[in-house]
């Protein structure tokens, strides 16, 4: 892996996990120093992030991680519904029906009981945007969600856990695979917006309610 891949996938996880909050400063020096590459490999990792959104750059030598609020939020959902929803419609007449039948039955199967069984249900989220990557065969759409999943890991993050929308999660995701599976284009693209307005409201609910929680301890 070159030197700016391994700077750009180090700093990508950091701000994805929160271990680099919003705010925090990125100093050419002291990050290429810390990731042990040169500083025009991190300048290259740098240029990557910024061109994603997540950090912005202060001075020509001082970068920051930016922040993200429910504004962000929402205005990343209307382009998740645009992209998401014409994935759905193109896999159904596109793609592998038994690949997205084997899915369905794997939502099916979803257990949501301790860490492990919730490492296979984000696994099989992650071979289900695979396969949907793969059947929609647009490179243009697929590289722009997978920009859009990128800042989605840094959104669920914020929001609180709620054992009961991960289980209509599941549920969600089942019907979008399943009528997928059953080459209905026009089920699966609904199906697609109704899981995105659920999930939307969920996490703007989680997040405007810290943010309330906040103000109320500091006042």
């Amino acid at each position: 892996m070159r030197a700016s891949d391994r700077a750009y996938e180090a700093l990508l996880g950091e701000i994805q996990s929160g271990a680099l909050a919003p705010g925090t400063v990125l100093a050419e020096v002291e990050q290429a120093a810390r990731l042990g590459v040169s500083r025009t490999p991190l300048r290259e990792a740098l240029g990557r992030l910024a061109a994603n959104g997540l950090v912005a750059q202060q001075s020509p030598r001082v970068t920051v991680v930016t922040d993200i609020d429910a504004d962000d939020i929402r205005e990343l959902f209307e382009l998740r519904r645009a992209l998401e929803e014409t994935a759905a419609r193109l896999a159904a007449e596109r793609g592998d029906a038994a690949a997205f039948a084997a899915i369905a039955d794997g939502f099916a199967r979803v257990s949501l009981d301790g860490a492990a069984a919730m490492d296979d249900y984000y696994a099989l989220i992650a071979r289900f945007d695979a396969a949907l990557d793969a059947a929609v065969r647009n490179d243009y759409l697929t590289s722009a969600l997978r920009t859009v999943r990128t800042h989605l890991v840094r959104v669920r993050r914020l929001a609180r856990e709620n054992p009961d929308r991960l289980a209509a999660s599941v549920a969600e995701h089942g019907i979008v695979a399943r009528a997928i599976a059953d080459g209905d284009a026009e089920l699966a693209a609904h199906a697609t917006h109704v899981h995105l307005h659920n999930a939307l409201r969920s996490i703007l609910d989680s997040v405007e309610g810290r943010a309330g929680h906040h103000e109320r301890g500091a006042a």
